[in-house]
């Protein structure tokens, strides 16, 4: 057949390579359907190419090259760059194709990438340069910020892809770059410099407006944009809505002008550095978000790259201003915080005060990132992946089924069956967990005892009793992290302490009232006390019950012969808190841990304060307002029929249930009513009513509570809507204002 004319092309409607020959009209066809191997594309491709076909689109304009990528034939796309090379370039610039998936780019990409360490690199650079390209458009303000930011951040997702599994990836540091070696893998990095300096300009600018904190900043905006050569074609910002109420007024600049009505007038004037924080802080905040990508995938698995933490200190009031102004921010591109907790305890009172429900959606989003989309108990399952449990059995056969069940495929969804019975479903894994949930405290077991108000329960001290207590510890950390991952909720609650301890915050004396009433008075006593001369004679030593027998225990090395006096008496209490609420059940909790975590990773759920947490496991209960009314005590001045009084139980009628169990929890410590209603409310010394006390009002006083005796202490407010706005804020500042009587 030499002399022919052949063309290579991809019949759309029959799925398969077309060899056209100009020999008749005859076309032949090498069946190549997208159900075969992927070695038969390239194969075929191979041939056509071999005798000469040319590289011809589709009569839709979609080329052979177009099709492999959709399908992820990286072996293809690597017999089409030999003999076409310009094809290369057009493979790394598809990147920036919306249209096209992701993982198929991510496919052929890593497939060209590991043929040599030449072309890794050059794909590698490629990629920076369009990265680099596509930063700049973000932060010239010209562009539509959704599309190039998607954009910017695809890129760079699919070159860390790329760098991470490339020939000989290394598994250290020492050839990543982050440390200043000049290797060639580190210098395919370079291309991004550029835009980490324009990134790092922009930053230093808005911070030099925001110290001048001047009302008169005339400039600010024509100096960003003069700053960083806008595009000199773009006559205006469109398709861009800055946060916040109302929207930014268009700014349209020629080459090295603002536009008048940008600038004009002193009144506009005076806020244009606060509007332009608005107009760049998301479109920074994903170039961060892609600078935070590049540092990361320098590093080895569980580190924070030094250049990075260095970078957020250094725009740490900048980073807080953007999230101040706009807290999705946080949720959107600030990813760093989870892995790093360094960096999350910077802005951890900023995520603290976001709303409980964002901060869920938060969660959730980032827990079941990776896995695949499905209906999480409903995903359909092998007979293997079925938890069969027997009914009469139901905590040991869990905890022995569980612990061998693969923990990536139970994450995904769960499936339970109980022994001779047919039922599976949502339904059956909802009663699972609530069994368990009541068996987890059953006293049989002695891992859990109930508190002083019998509605809440702490790890047993002397759960050793049972043999495999540790294993069964570790098997309910498993279940109430199993539970929340599948945003199931379980019918216990445990002590505020103990949600603590989950959260890896610490104890404080006030945790001791749970377990030891009368023991915490006296702990707060001690602080309340000039202790100077009183005889008490105490060492910072403690006498408690150590596998069944009373020993002395030191507080701290030589405690037994520390004495407590005035000026160290709060290390005292601390001391003696954490031996109580902690050292005594340690290895309880770290086994309980070691399962939890196995499902709720300790950086995720850093997201919630102790009440939260109890929320998310056990639910939000009802509470009848009207039980609540006829079972409250007023004292120190206040009577029912007092307005306060009248205006306070109108605000609490029309709070959400969520600002309900706030307040509930402000007062009694606990989110919930025990049967029989609030007439059985316990206090430190037994039963004790819900209680409202008289405070002198001053402004912006706000609530306070001594959870000991169910009391609140509410100040005379002048009105009814200075009350709400006071006792909203102090519920929802948390736990801050708690006192003890």
């Amino acid at each position: 057949m030499e002399g022919q004319s052949y063309s290579m092309t991809w019949c759309s409607t029959s799925r398969m390579w077309m060899w056209r020959m100009q020999w008749g009209r005859q076309h032949y066809m090498w069946p190549a359907r997208t159900g075969t191997k992927r070695h038969g594309q390239r194969d075929t491709a191979q041939i056509l190419l071999l005798r000469g076909a040319k590289y011809l689109p589709d009569k839709n304009g979609v080329t052979p090259l177009d099709l492999c990528v959709q399908g992820g034939y990286g072996q293809t796309c690597e017999v089409l760059i030999q003999y076409h090379p310009r094809l290369f370039q057009t493979i790394v610039q598809m990147t920036q194709n919306e249209d096209l998936r992701e993982n198929m780019l991510r496919q052929v990409l890593q497939h060209l990438s590991q043929q040599s360490e030449s072309q890794y690199l050059k794909i590698l650079t490629g990629l920076a340069e369009v990265a680099t390209t596509n930063g700049h458009k973000l932060l010239s303000l010209s562009s539509s910020y959704e599309a190039q930011m998607k954009s910017l951040l695809r890129i760079v997702r699919i070159f860390c892809h790329v760098f991470r599994i490339g020939p000989s990836s290394p598994s250290n540091g020492m050839d990543m770059g982050y440390n200043g070696n000049k290797t060639p893998r580190s210098q395919v990095f370079k291309p991004l410099e550029l835009l980490w300096h324009s990134l790092d300009e922009w930053l230093v600018l808005i911070a030099t407006e925001l110290m001048k904190n001047k009302e008169d900043s005339a400039d600010i905006t024509s100096i960003l944009l003069k700053q960083k050569g806008q595009d000199q074609e773009a006559s205006c910002i469109s398709a861009f809505e800055p946060p916040g109420p109302g929207s930014y007024e268009r700014l349209s600049t020629g080459p090295g002008e603002s536009k008048p009505d940008v600038l004009a007038g002193k009144q506009e004037a005076s806020a244009d550095c606060q509007d332009v924080i608005s107009v760049t802080a998301n479109r920074l905040s994903a170039v961060i978000q892609a600078f935070y990508m590049c540092c990361s995938c320098q590093m080895p698995p569980g580190m924070t790259s030094p250049r990075f933490i260095e970078f957020v200190c250094k725009h740490d009031e900048v980073l807080k201003c953007f999230v101040n102004r706009n807290p999705k921010i946080i949720f959107d591109h600030f990813h760093f915080l989870l892995e790093c907790p360094e960096l999350m305890s910077r802005f951890m009172h900023i995520i603290k005060a976001q709303p409980f429900k964002d901060r869920c959606e938060w969660f959730y989003e980032h827990l079941h990132s990776g896995q695949p989309d499905s209906d999480m108990v409903h995903r359909p399952v092998s007979e293997n992946d079925i938890l069969l449990v027997h009914r009469d059995s139901i905590f040991r056969s869990s905890c022995e089924i569980v612990s061998k069940a693969n923990c990536a495929k139970l994450k995904q969804g769960i499936a339970v069956r109980f022994h001779g019975e047919e039922g599976m479903g949502q339904g059956v894994v909802r009663e699972w967990f609530d069994i368990l949930s009541n068996e987890i405290v059953n006293p049989d077991y002695a891992l859990f005892t109930q508190s002083a108000d019998g509605t809440t329960f702490q790890p047993n001290s002397n759960s050793y009793v049972n043999p495999d207590h540790l294993n069964y510890f570790r098997f309910a950390g498993q279940i109430l992290g199993l539970a929340l991952n599948h945003r199931q909720l379980v019918n216990i609650y445990f002590t505020r302490s103990f949600y603590k301890h989950i959260l890896g915050i610490p104890v404080n004396y006030q945790d001791v009232a749970s377990i030891d009433p009368e023991y915490a008075k006296n702990l707060q006593w001690i602080l309340d006390n000039d202790i100077s001369d009183l005889g008490l004679e105490l060492t910072f030593s403690v006498e408690t019950d150590v596998f069944g027998a009373m020993e002395e225990v030191p507080l701290k090395p030589g405690g037994g012969s520390i004495l407590v006096t005035q000026n160290n008496k709060a290390e005292y209490v601390q001391l003696v808190t954490e031996l109580r609420m902690t050292r005594a059940i340690q290895p309880q909790i770290n086994a309980f841990l070691q399962g939890f975590h196995m499902f709720i990773p300790p950086s995720l759920i850093q997201l919630f304060d102790e009440y939260e947490l109890e929320l998310l496991l056990s639910g939000m209960p009802e509470i009848d307002v009207n039980d609540w009314i006829k079972n409250t005590e007023y004292t120190s001045g206040y009577e029912r029929e007092d307005p306060v009084i009248q205006w306070f139980w109108e605000v609490v009628e029309d709070m959400t249930q969520e600002e309900r169990v706030l307040l509930l929890q402000f007062v009694t410590g606990s989110s919930r009513v025990p049967h029989g209603g609030f007439a059985n409310i316990m206090g430190g010394s037994g039963l004790q009513n819900f209680t409202i006390a008289a405070v002198p009002y001053t402004p912006n006083l706000l609530p306070t509570s001594s959870t000991c005796i169910n009391m609140l202490k509410l100040p005379e407010y002048p009105s009814k809507e200075i009350l709400k706005d006071r006792l909203l804020v102090a519920l929802h500042c948390g736990s801050y204002g708690y006192t003890m009587a």
